[in-house]
């Protein structure tokens, strides 16, 4: 489902590209939009969140099994010139994600439970992401983009402060998460607004995972790091 999503998301903007690209010139929507200093709108989308996982021994990897997540958000953008805007774009992700363990991490615990071998990890960000946008020059109602920064998060669901930890069922991480991320879209001039399908991804730059009490822990113990990955899809109104 995914992949579905970002493919269709992908085909779509390049069929846009060149629809607008091959044609003749048409009439502008907007022309004076991009002039103002500041602008401001909104963004639904999506998400897909995985984690990048750093081991001391060579055992079998933690699978994730991967959710489709919804964002929404507002954008404020401050324009540096006509190629270069400054954008904050702080929005509320919900995602879910299934850590599922393979036996030969419980190899000195031979009385665990199926249930012992899958760890839920729901996840709600405030995200507050910093982005530099470098645009193209605009060609009839469209202007691509390339856009990249910094983001920090604060994760609602982590259970950091839990006393419990995986021995209880509790599988916990930190609260606070940096980020950088890196994407392109594609500006849409319309009659009354300015739409923007757009693909970007996230990665992050710290350890977000707490260590369970017990050193060898089968859930935690053989983590050297666990970073948080994903792609984020969004349809901006502006």
């Amino acid at each position: 489902m995914q992949r579905l999503i970002v493919i269709l998301t992908i085909v779509l903007l390049a069929q846009t590209a060149n629809a607008q690209l091959f044609s003749k010139e048409k009439i502008k929507n907007n022309e004076n939009f991009d002039k103002a200093k500041f602008s401001w709108g909104y963004y639904l989308g999506f998400n897909s969140y995985d984690f990048n996982f750093d081991y001391y021994d060579d055992l079998d990897d933690i699978l994730v099994d991967k959710n489709v997540g919804f964002s929404v958000g507002l954008i404020g953008n401050m324009r540096i010139n006509e190629y270069l805007d400054l954008r904050m774009e702080p929005g509320l992700f919900i995602t879910k994600r299934d850590l599922v363990y393979n036996e030969s991490h419980f190899i000195n615990d031979p009385d665990f439970t199926p249930s012992d071998l899958i760890r839920e990890v729901q996840s709600t960000y405030i995200h507050f992401p910093l982005l530099l946008k470098v645009s193209a020059k605009r060609f009839n109602n469209i202007k691509p983009f390339l856009v990249g920064g910094f983001s920090a998060a604060l994760n609602l669901s982590s259970n950091q402060d839990n006393p419990d930890d995986n021995s209880a069922g509790q599988f916990r991480t930190k609260k606070g998460v940096f980020f950088y991320e890196v994407g392109f879209g594609i500006d849409m001039y319309l009659f009354w607004f300015k739409f923007t399908p757009a693909i970007r991804g996230i990665f992050a730059i710290n350890d977000e995972l707490v260590r369970d009490v017990d050193p060898n822990s089968p859930w935690t113990g053989n983590v050297a790091s666990m970073k948080t990955r994903g792609v984020l899809i969004s349809f901006t109104f502006q």
